[in-house]
Protein backbone atom coordinates (compact mmCIF):
# COMPACT_ATOMS: atom_id res chain seq x y z
CA UNK A 1 0.00 0.00 0.00
CA UNK A 2 1.41 3.41 -0.92
CA UNK A 3 1.92 6.00 1.94
CA UNK A 4 0.92 9.84 2.34
CA UNK A 5 3.08 11.20 4.88
CA UNK A 6 1.73 14.63 6.55
CA UNK A 7 4.11 17.11 7.82
CA UNK A 8 3.09 20.19 9.72
CA UNK A 9 4.68 22.54 12.34
CA UNK A 10 1.34 22.78 14.43
CA UNK A 11 -0.83 19.52 14.90
CA UNK A 12 -1.30 18.59 11.25
CA UNK A 13 -5.17 17.93 12.04
CA UNK A 14 -6.47 20.08 9.28
CA UNK A 15 -4.01 18.88 6.56
CA UNK A 16 -5.03 15.33 7.89
CA UNK A 17 -8.48 15.61 7.42
CA UNK A 18 -8.28 17.42 3.82
CA UNK A 19 -6.23 14.69 2.86
CA UNK A 20 -8.24 11.91 4.13
CA UNK A 21 -11.10 13.86 2.43
CA UNK A 22 -9.47 13.86 -0.59
CA UNK A 23 -8.39 9.79 -0.29
CA UNK A 24 -12.35 8.59 -0.06
CA UNK A 25 -12.61 10.20 -3.61
CA UNK A 26 -10.13 7.09 -4.26
CA UNK A 27 -12.36 4.11 -2.88
CA UNK A 28 -11.57 2.09 0.42
CA UNK A 29 -7.80 2.77 2.01
CA UNK A 30 -5.98 3.28 -0.81
CA UNK A 31 -3.66 4.96 1.32
CA UNK A 32 -1.82 4.98 4.27
CA UNK A 33 -1.17 7.99 6.31
CA UNK A 34 1.13 8.99 8.49
CA UNK A 35 1.26 12.48 10.44
CA UNK A 36 4.43 13.82 11.72
CA UNK A 37 3.18 17.05 13.90
CA UNK A 38 4.57 20.21 15.29
CA UNK A 39 8.07 20.11 13.09
CA UNK A 40 10.50 23.07 13.93
CA UNK A 41 13.75 21.47 13.74
CA UNK A 42 15.55 21.02 10.45
CA UNK A 43 17.01 18.04 12.19
CA UNK A 44 13.37 16.49 12.23
CA UNK A 45 12.37 17.89 8.59
CA UNK A 46 15.19 15.84 6.97
CA UNK A 47 14.92 12.64 8.79
CA UNK A 48 10.98 13.18 7.37
CA UNK A 49 11.75 13.88 4.00
CA UNK A 50 14.26 10.88 4.06
CA UNK A 51 11.61 8.32 5.36
CA UNK A 52 9.44 9.34 2.40
CA UNK A 53 12.00 8.68 -0.09
CA UNK A 54 12.44 5.11 1.54
CA UNK A 55 8.64 4.62 1.65
CA UNK A 56 8.10 6.23 -2.48
CA UNK A 57 5.84 8.25 -0.25
CA UNK A 58 3.83 11.71 -1.18
CA UNK A 59 4.43 14.73 1.29
CA UNK A 60 2.10 16.78 2.02
CA UNK A 61 2.95 19.68 4.11
CA UNK A 62 1.94 22.77 5.60
CA UNK A 63 4.60 25.01 7.01
CA UNK A 64 3.77 28.80 7.28
CA UNK A 65 7.82 30.62 7.95
CA UNK A 66 8.84 31.32 4.54
CA UNK A 67 12.42 29.88 5.72
CA UNK A 68 10.86 26.18 6.58
CA UNK A 69 9.20 26.39 3.45
CA UNK A 70 12.41 27.01 1.47
CA UNK A 71 14.21 24.47 3.48
CA UNK A 72 11.59 21.61 2.58
CA UNK A 73 11.61 21.91 -1.02
CA UNK A 74 15.27 22.25 -0.83
CA UNK A 75 14.91 18.47 0.70
CA UNK A 76 12.00 17.17 -1.33
CA UNK A 77 14.17 17.91 -4.59
CA UNK A 78 17.61 17.02 -2.89
CA UNK A 79 15.75 13.68 -1.69
CA UNK A 80 13.60 13.35 -5.00
CA UNK A 81 10.30 13.24 -3.21
CA UNK A 82 7.02 14.36 -4.58
CA UNK A 83 5.29 16.64 -2.24
CA UNK A 84 2.39 19.09 -2.33
CA UNK A 85 2.07 22.42 -0.31
CA UNK A 86 -0.81 22.87 0.98
CA UNK A 87 -0.94 26.54 2.16
CA UNK A 88 2.05 27.68 0.93
CA UNK A 89 0.97 29.02 -2.63
CA UNK A 90 -2.55 30.43 -1.08
CA UNK A 91 -0.68 32.60 1.23
CA UNK A 92 1.88 33.78 -1.42
CA UNK A 93 -1.16 34.69 -3.54
CA UNK A 94 -2.82 36.49 -0.32
CA UNK A 95 0.23 38.36 0.12
CA UNK A 96 0.08 39.67 -2.52
CA UNK A 97 -3.68 40.44 -2.99
CA UNK A 98 -3.29 42.40 0.42
CA UNK A 99 0.12 43.99 -0.11
CA UNK A 100 1.07 42.33 3.10
CA UNK A 101 3.46 39.99 4.87
CA UNK A 102 1.92 37.05 6.96
CA UNK A 103 2.77 36.11 10.54
CA UNK A 104 4.17 33.11 10.23
CA UNK A 105 2.35 31.97 13.47
CA UNK A 106 2.17 28.19 13.03
CA UNK A 107 -1.06 26.71 14.72
CA UNK A 108 -3.22 29.71 13.12
CA UNK A 109 -4.35 27.36 10.28
CA UNK A 110 -5.48 24.86 12.79
CA UNK A 111 -7.59 27.24 14.37
CA UNK A 112 -9.28 28.00 11.32
CA UNK A 113 -9.76 24.37 10.48
CA UNK A 114 -10.81 23.69 13.61
CA UNK A 115 -13.65 25.82 14.05
CA UNK A 116 -14.93 24.67 10.58
CA UNK A 117 -14.95 21.00 11.10
CA UNK A 118 -16.87 21.84 14.43
CA UNK A 119 -19.42 23.92 12.55
CA UNK A 120 -19.48 20.92 10.12
CA UNK A 121 -19.86 18.29 13.34
CA UNK A 122 -22.56 20.76 14.68
CA UNK A 123 -24.43 20.50 11.44
CA UNK A 124 -24.12 16.65 11.50
CA UNK A 125 -25.72 16.29 15.09
CA UNK A 126 -28.50 18.92 14.26
CA UNK A 127 -29.76 16.71 11.62
CA UNK A 128 -29.20 13.29 13.57
CA UNK A 129 -31.66 15.13 16.46
CA UNK A 130 -33.87 16.88 15.01
CA UNK A 131 -37.57 16.52 15.80
CA UNK A 132 -36.83 14.09 18.99
CA UNK A 133 -35.07 11.54 16.76
CA UNK A 134 -32.87 10.52 18.94
CA UNK A 135 -33.70 11.46 22.71
CA UNK A 136 -30.28 10.13 24.58
CA UNK A 137 -28.60 12.57 22.48
CA UNK A 138 -29.77 15.57 24.36
CA UNK A 139 -27.60 15.66 27.30
CA UNK A 140 -24.94 15.82 24.29
CA UNK A 141 -26.57 19.15 23.08
CA UNK A 142 -25.67 22.74 23.51
CA UNK A 143 -29.22 23.70 23.03
CA UNK A 144 -32.32 22.19 22.98
CA UNK A 145 -35.32 23.50 21.22
CA UNK A 146 -39.02 22.68 22.71
CA UNK A 147 -42.32 23.79 20.68
CA UNK A 148 -45.00 22.19 19.01
CA UNK A 149 -45.23 21.83 15.07
CA UNK A 150 -43.97 24.62 13.34
CA UNK A 151 -42.68 26.83 15.54
CA UNK A 152 -39.47 26.64 13.48
CA UNK A 153 -37.56 24.13 15.69
CA UNK A 154 -35.43 22.45 12.56
CA UNK A 155 -34.68 25.78 10.54
CA UNK A 156 -33.36 27.43 13.96
CA UNK A 157 -31.43 24.25 14.94
CA UNK A 158 -29.98 24.26 11.40
CA UNK A 159 -29.29 28.14 11.59
CA UNK A 160 -27.50 27.94 15.40
CA UNK A 161 -25.49 24.49 14.16
CA UNK A 162 -23.89 26.80 11.53
CA UNK A 163 -22.50 28.88 14.29
CA UNK A 164 -20.53 25.89 16.11
CA UNK A 165 -23.62 24.56 18.36
CA UNK A 166 -25.00 21.14 19.11
CA UNK A 167 -28.73 21.63 18.97
CA UNK A 168 -31.35 19.13 19.19
CA UNK A 169 -35.17 19.72 19.26
CA UNK A 170 -38.13 17.99 20.62
CA UNK A 171 -41.47 18.67 19.30
CA UNK A 172 -44.24 18.70 21.81
CA UNK A 173 -47.59 16.83 21.00
CA UNK A 174 -50.61 16.90 22.23
CA UNK A 175 -51.41 14.12 25.48
CA UNK A 176 -48.08 12.80 25.12
CA UNK A 177 -45.49 13.50 27.19
CA UNK A 178 -41.75 14.90 26.99
CA UNK A 179 -39.20 12.46 26.36
CA UNK A 180 -37.92 11.50 29.94
CA UNK A 181 -34.58 12.61 28.92
CA UNK A 182 -35.13 16.34 28.30
CA UNK A 183 -35.83 16.42 32.05
CA UNK A 184 -31.62 15.88 32.61
CA UNK A 185 -30.77 18.40 30.73
CA UNK A 186 -29.48 21.10 32.70
CA UNK A 187 -32.14 23.91 32.05
CA UNK A 188 -30.10 26.94 31.13
CA UNK A 189 -30.16 25.02 27.59
CA UNK A 190 -33.42 24.02 26.99
CA UNK A 191 -35.44 27.25 25.32
CA UNK A 192 -39.48 26.85 24.57
CA UNK A 193 -40.43 28.04 21.29
CA UNK A 194 -44.11 29.84 21.46
CA UNK A 195 -46.35 31.10 18.76
CA UNK A 196 -49.36 32.92 18.34
CA UNK A 197 -52.82 30.64 17.63
CA UNK A 198 -53.72 32.97 14.69
CA UNK A 199 -50.39 32.80 12.89
CA UNK A 200 -49.52 28.96 13.60
CA UNK A 201 -53.27 28.28 11.96
CA UNK A 202 -52.13 30.22 8.36
CA UNK A 203 -48.91 28.33 8.75
CA UNK A 204 -50.61 25.19 9.18
CA UNK A 205 -52.79 25.74 6.48
CA UNK A 206 -50.47 26.55 4.03
CA UNK A 207 -48.35 23.59 4.72
CA UNK A 208 -51.66 21.73 3.95
CA UNK A 209 -52.41 23.49 0.82
CA UNK A 210 -49.21 22.76 0.02
CA UNK A 211 -49.27 18.72 0.80
CA UNK A 212 -52.50 18.61 -1.22
CA UNK A 213 -54.38 17.94 2.57
CA UNK A 214 -57.67 19.22 3.22
CA UNK A 215 -57.46 22.33 5.57
CA UNK A 216 -59.93 21.58 7.96
CA UNK A 217 -58.08 18.48 9.27
CA UNK A 218 -56.93 19.08 12.88
CA UNK A 219 -53.36 20.07 12.08
CA UNK A 220 -54.84 23.05 11.18
CA UNK A 221 -57.91 23.74 13.02
CA UNK A 222 -58.31 26.72 14.73
CA UNK A 223 -59.78 24.39 17.99
CA UNK A 224 -56.81 22.11 17.82
CA UNK A 225 -54.28 24.46 17.45
CA UNK A 226 -55.39 26.46 20.61
CA UNK A 227 -55.15 23.03 22.94
CA UNK A 228 -51.52 22.48 21.67
CA UNK A 229 -50.03 25.26 22.35
CA UNK A 230 -52.29 25.44 25.66
CA UNK A 231 -50.60 22.17 26.60
CA UNK A 232 -47.33 23.26 25.84
CA UNK A 233 -47.46 26.66 27.85
CA UNK A 234 -48.74 24.12 30.57
CA UNK A 235 -45.16 22.07 29.80
CA UNK A 236 -43.27 25.46 30.14
CA UNK A 237 -44.75 26.67 33.58
CA UNK A 238 -43.36 23.60 34.83
CA UNK A 239 -40.28 24.60 33.61
CA UNK A 240 -39.80 28.27 34.94
CA UNK A 241 -35.93 28.78 34.09
CA UNK A 242 -36.63 27.96 30.30
CA UNK A 243 -36.87 30.66 28.44
CA UNK A 244 -39.81 30.55 26.23
CA UNK A 245 -38.95 32.48 23.03
CA UNK A 246 -42.26 33.58 21.08
CA UNK A 247 -41.93 33.17 17.66
CA UNK A 248 -44.73 34.64 15.72
CA UNK A 249 -43.71 36.94 12.88
CA UNK A 250 -39.82 36.54 13.62
CA UNK A 251 -37.44 36.03 11.01
CA UNK A 252 -35.24 32.86 11.81
CA UNK A 253 -31.96 34.79 12.35
CA UNK A 254 -34.20 37.11 14.75
CA UNK A 255 -35.32 34.66 16.91
CA UNK A 256 -31.80 33.04 17.01
CA UNK A 257 -30.46 36.40 18.09
CA UNK A 258 -32.61 35.98 20.95
CA UNK A 259 -30.99 32.53 21.76
CA UNK A 260 -28.08 33.37 20.92
CA UNK A 261 -28.09 36.25 23.77
CA UNK A 262 -29.35 34.76 27.05
CA UNK A 263 -27.50 31.40 26.21
CA UNK A 264 -24.36 33.14 25.84
CA UNK A 265 -25.17 35.45 29.01
CA UNK A 266 -26.13 32.38 31.26
CA UNK A 267 -23.13 30.45 29.74
CA UNK A 268 -20.84 33.52 30.90
CA UNK A 269 -22.41 33.84 34.41
CA UNK A 270 -22.18 29.89 34.98
CA UNK A 271 -18.60 30.82 35.06
CA UNK A 272 -18.43 34.15 36.38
Amino acid sequence: MKTVIVMSDATGETAERMVRAALLQFGPAPAHVRVYSRVRLESEVEKIIERAAELRALLVFTVVDNEARDLVWRLVERYSVEAVDLIGALMSKLSTFLSTEPSGVPGLLHTIGEDYFRRIEAVEFAVKNDDGADPRNLLKADIVLVGISRTSKTPLSTYLAQKGLKVANVPIILGMTPPAELAEVHEHRVFGLMIQPDALVRIRRARLQHLGMPEDSDYGARRHVTEEIGYSREIFRNHPNWPVIDVTNKAIEETAADILRIYNERTRDSFA
